[in-house]
């Protein structure tokens, strides 16, 4: 028989609570099945639909274009030539569009990852006065709108001699896309742990060092998404190029812009033209494409 003092203290097994998943994660795990899966497929191929008539049709005689649609290529495969592209490099307005673009945007986009990275830690890590209120301007800079600045910046680059060069539309992209690497960076930077940097500064590391060896590799997911954002934004302008570029300065698509007005027939040289201007951020969306997940993901998680 079993005595009182041997149930003292036993208490009767309650009801199982079942553990309620979070509803996101519930979402994505119905998500994640196949059927969603083709469906993304489907819809990126459809995404791809441009790209791919763009590419067939900068493979086609003008002719051909005007007698049909792209899509007649798959049936009558021999339309296929590559006239059109030496075409397009005997016309030297679009080569020399070429140029002036990389000149404009590997600049632009370098100048602002360094100057933005630097800003981000010193903002993040550095102690100076007025450090906050520095960086609520700098925030603040990010509701001003690029159209405000146009005809003010215009007039000061014509007082200095800038106007029309390749260098005021650099400097005009770099000063207008700081604010938010700035704010980027130095959200993502102050996530590092501190008591890294400070074992980092007790083994003798200055402010440069620790900034080059800890801060950049951590935060390099967040500087390549940066970079990536830079580069498609400078890259595919035009109304910045439209406004402070001249004819020896013009990127690409201002130059495709001006063939259109000029020469409205002139297809053979505008749609090579246009596929290689579209295809180049592609690539290198694509070369960075994990690191910009990586990115993304964790500003996310942060």
């Amino acid at each position: 028989m079993t005595t009182h003092a041997e149930g003292i203290g036993e208490t009767a097994p309650g009801p199982v609570v079942k553990e309620r998943r979070p509803l996101g994660a519930r979402i994505a795990e119905r998500l994640s099945g196949g059927l969603v899966r083709a469906v993304l497929l489907v819809v990126g191929l459809f995404w791809l639909v441009p790209t791919i008539g763009l590419l067939v049709s900068s493979l086609r005689a003008p002719e051909d274009m005007s007698a049909d649609g792209w899509w007649k290529v798959f049936t009558a495969p021999s339309q296929l030539t590559f006239d059109s592209y030496q075409k397009l490099l005997e016309n030297s307005d679009i080569t020399n569009s070429l140029v002036n673009t990389v000149l404009i945007t590997v600049p632009a986009t370098v100048l602002v990852v360094v100057i933005g990275s630097l800003a981000g830690y010193a903002f993040a890590w550095m102690e100076f006065p007025g450090r906050d209120w520095l960086f609520l301007a700098v925030v603040g800079l990010l509701v001003v709108p690029v159209q405000v600045a146009l005809i003010p910046i215009a007039e000061l680059f014509g007082t200095i001699g800038l106007f029309g060069s390749i260098l005021g539309v650099v400097l005009f992209h770099v000063g207008f896309g700081l604010p938010f690497a700035v704010f980027l960076l130095r959200n993502f930077f102050a996530e590092i742990p501190r008591e890294l940097l400070e074992a980092a500064r007790l083994d003798g590391a200055g402010e440069l060092r620790l900034f080059a060896r800890v801060v950049m590799p951590l935060g390099g997911p967040a500087i390549a998404s940066l970079g990536i954002f830079q580069f498609l934004w400078v890259w595919n302008d035009m109304l910045i190029a439209l406004v402070f570029t001249k004819s020896g300065s013009q990127p690409i698509t201002v130059a495709l812009q001006t063939q259109v007005r000029q020469f409205g027939n002139n297809v053979d040289v505008l749609a090579p033209g246009a596929f290689i201007s579209m295809v180049i951020p592609l690539a290198v969306f694509f070369a960075f494409q994990r690191q910009f997940v990586s990115g993304v993901m964790a500003g996310a998680v942060k």
